[in-house]
C-alpha cells in the first residue's frame, strides 16, 4: 500500500516542484528524456491519473480558486475532449495554422505598448483594458503537465490562455459570478468535464439574489451563444488585435449580456 501511494504521490510532487516555462516558448514534440513528450510532461499511469482527478475535483470544489488543482482535474479528464477540440482545429483553416505556428498569449509575447495604442473599442484595446480592470495578468496560466500528447497539451494550453479573451468577448469580470458565466460558456463550447464540474458546482458559492439571476438571465444567455458560436479556439486572436470587439462579436453571433455584471470596484 505505502508502495502505491507513492507511485501516485509522485506525480504532484512533481507538479509542485517544477518552475514554469517560459510562456513564449511553444510546446513542440522533442526529446526530453525518457517518457517526457514535452518540457514540463509528467508522465501518469491511468491509475495515477484517476486518482489525482479525484483528488483535485475534491479541492477544486472545497476552494475553486486553487488554480493548480483546476489545471490538474483538467489535465487528467479531459483526453477524449481534447482530441475532439483538435480535430476542430485540424479542419478549420485558422485553426490548422494556430496548431501548426503553435502562438502562445504571455506577457512575454504581447507587444503592451502596440495594444494601448489602438483605437478605442479594439479586440485589443479591450483585452488589455480587461486585465487592467481586473488586475490579472496572462501570466498565470499553468503550464501543461499531465497530458500524454505533445499536440493536445497544446490545445489545453491554448484554451486556457484564451480564458481572457472569453471574458472580453463575454464582457464577464473575474469574479465568482462572471467565471461561473464563462464557465457555462466554455462547457457548451468544449465539453471539457473540468468546466461541466465548474459550471455545475459553481454556483454553489453565491447569494440567493445572485443565483436567481444566474439561473434566470446568464445560463441561458451563455448557452445560447455557446451553441450558436463556432469553435472560439479556431480564432486567431493575435492577427485581429485591430479588429473590432463588436464586429468579431458579430462574426462569432455573440450578443450583449442581459445584465451588466458588476467586476472589481
Amino acid at each position: 500500500m505505502r508502495t502505491l501511494l507513492r507511485g501516485v504521490l509522485r506525480p504532484l510532487r512533481a507538479f509542485r516542484s517544477r518552475p514554469w516555462p517560459a510562456a513564449d516558448v511553444p510546446l513542440r514534440a522533442t526529446s526530453h528524456g525518457t517518457g517526457l513528450l514535452y518540457p514540463e510532461h509528467i508522465p501518469t499511469s491511468p491509475l495515477q491519473k484517476a486518482l489525482l482527478a479525484a483528488g483535485s475535483a475534491g479541492m477544486a470544489l472545497y476552494d475553486p480558486y486553487r488554480h493548480d488543482m483546476v489545471a490538474v482535474l483538467g489535465e487528467t479528464t479531459g483526453c477524449r475532449t481534447l482530441k475532439v477540440l483538435r480535430d476542430q482545429m485540424r479542419r478549420d483553416p485558422e485553426g490548422a495554422q494556430i496548431l501548426q505556428e503553435r502562438p502562445r498569449i504571455s506577457l512575454s509575447t504581447l507587444d503592451l505598448g502596440k495594444l494601448r495604442s489602438l483605437p478605442e473599442g479594439s479586440l485589443g484595446r479591450e483585452y488589455l483594458r480587461f486585465l487592467d480592470v481586473n488586475r490579472v495578468s496572462p501570466d498565470t496560466r499553468a503550464p501543461t503537465r499531465f497530458v500524454d500528447s505533445e499536440e493536445l497539451a497544446y490545445v489545453m494550453q491554448r484554451y486556457r490562455e484564451v480564458h481572457d479573451m472569453l471574458h472580453t468577448l463575454l464582457g464577464m469580470p473575474t469574479n465568482i459570478l462572471g467565471e461561473i458565466v464563462v464557465k457555462w460558456f466554455e462547457a457548451v463550447q468544449t465539453g471539457l468535464p473540468m468546466c461541466i464540474l465548474s459550471a455545475l458546482f459553481g454556483p454553489i458559492q453565491l447569494s440567493a439574489r445572485n443565483l436567481q439571476v444566474l439561473v434566470s438571465k446568464l445560463i441561458p444567455w451563455a448557452v445560447q451563444n455557446a451553441r450558436r458560436a463556432p469553435c472560439v479556439l479556431n480564432l486567431y486572436y493575435e492577427r485581429r488585435w485591430e479588429q473590432p470587439l463588436k464586429a468579431l462579436r458579430q462574426e462569432l453571433s455573440i450578443t450583449e449580456p442581459p445584465m451588466h455584471v458588476q467586476g472589481p470596484a
